[in-house]
Formats: structure tokens, C-alpha cells, sequence
């Protein structure tokens, strides 16, 4: 995976790539869907939600530009697999989850493969989570609707990224927000953000065969 699917796709960070070859992708996924784990997509896990496939998961992680020491809040739970990789990468992740279903197995996987330095919370992941701000960087596994929610921009640590899929029209582009500056990236398919603000939807699925 990391060789195919992520070097020769443009994936160069190193604790990127180290955290993606360490985090086993098929523990989070029900028995079943294991075989899968590492094929080159997106992959269902309940509740209209999916795993992000590999390449979408290093890139959006990439894109944080993380050094190890940072808070990073991450919207959309979805399996955890995604906070998984982000824990490697930053000091501590708070991710939010709008299904307790899933929000309930993904802390379960988590404390059983000892990522401690995770806290998942059921809720709007459009309202972020102000008692932990700033943060060092912020992840959004589900489209919005024309801008990002500006609560996570009142969130955001000075120079630090905010990662995000935002649908207009009938298009929708991953986007890096950073110091008042937008910059697309590659065009994906994630699902909506389910949020309880106009801004806002939750967990997502990217292109399958989205490239920088």
C-alpha cells in the first residue's frame, strides 16, 4: 500500500507514510471487509458512512504539514482509522462523530490497539470543540456547502492548516484553508456532513481514483 498506492502517488512525508504502514487499516473494519482493507478505495461501515480509501486518508494528513507536537481536531470519525493515523502524527487528536454507533466502536478499536492519545466525542462537528481549541490543525472527513464552517476557523492556532472537501455546484475539490489563503487540491466524492448548522454534513467518500 504505502509503495503502490501512496509513494507513487505523490505521498512524501515520511511520519506520514511510517504512520500509515503502522496503523492496521483492517482492525477497523468488521471481519468480513477485512480481506478489502487495502485495496484502492473507500470502503462501507455503517450508517451511509465508509472508510476513506488509503491515498485519501495520507493526503489529507499530508496536508496538515503536522510536526508531532500539535492539538488536531478531526470532523467525521467514522471507523477511527483516520484519528489512528492522525495520533501518530500529533500529539493528541479530538475527533468528533455524529453516530454514537459508530463514534462507540471506533473508541472501543482505539483503547484495544492503545491509541491513548485520541478522544472521540459524539456530536455537531460543526460546532468543533471550543474547550480544546486552538488547534494545530483540522481535518473534515465529510463535503460542506460552499465555504467551512467558520466556527472552525475561530478554532484554528495561527499557521495552522485547515483541511476540508467543499461541494459547489454539482463539483466538489478537497481544500487546504491556511493564514486567509484557500488552495484546492484534487477533485473528490465524500459524503455530506451531517450537522445540525446550515453550514455543515458529516463522514465521507473520496474518488477513488482522486491523484494530486
Amino acid at each position: 500500500m504505502v509503495r503502490t498506492q501512496l509513494r507513487a502517488r505523490g505521498i512524501e512525508d515520511e511520519r506520514v507514510l511510517a504512520a500509515m504502514a503502522e496503523v492496521p487499516r483492517e482492525r477497523f473494519l468488521a471481519e468480513e471487509q477485512r480481506p478489502d482493507a487495502y485495496r484502492d478505495g473507500a470502503l462501507p461501515i455503517g450508517e451511509g458512512q465508509t472508510m476513506s480509501q488509503p491515498w485519501i486518508v495520507a493526503c489529507m494528513t499530508a496536508l496538515l504539514e503536522l510536526e508531532g507536537d500539535e492539538r488536531v481536531l478531526e470532523v467525521g470519525t467514522g471507523s477511527g482509522y483516520g484519528a489512528a493515523v492522525l495520533s501518530r502524527c500529533c500529539a493528541e487528536v479530538v475527533t468528533i462523530e455524529h453516530y454514537p454507533s459508530l463514534a462507540e466502536r471506533a473508541r472501543a478499536t482505539l483503547a484495544e490497539l492503545g491509541y491513548t492519545n485520541v478522544e472521540v466525542r459524539v456530536g455537531d462537528g460543526a460546532a468543533g470543540a471550543p474547550d480544546r481549541a486552538p488547534f494545530g490543525g483540522i481535518s473534515v472527513t465529510a463535503s460542506v456547502v460552499g465555504e467551512p464552517s467558520p466556527t472552525w476557523f475561530e478554532q484554528l492556532a495561527p499557521g495552522a492548516a485547515l483541511v476540508c472537501p467543499v461541494r459547489h455546484d454539482h463539483n466538489e475539490e478537497l481544500m487546504r484553508f491556511r493564514d486567509g489563503r484557500r488552495e484546492p487540491v484534487v477533485p473528490v466524492r465524500f459524503v455530506p456532513l451531517v450537522s445540525e448548522r446550515p453550514e455543515g454534513a458529516d463522514e465521507t467518500e473520496p474518488d477513488e481514483g482522486a491523484e494530486l
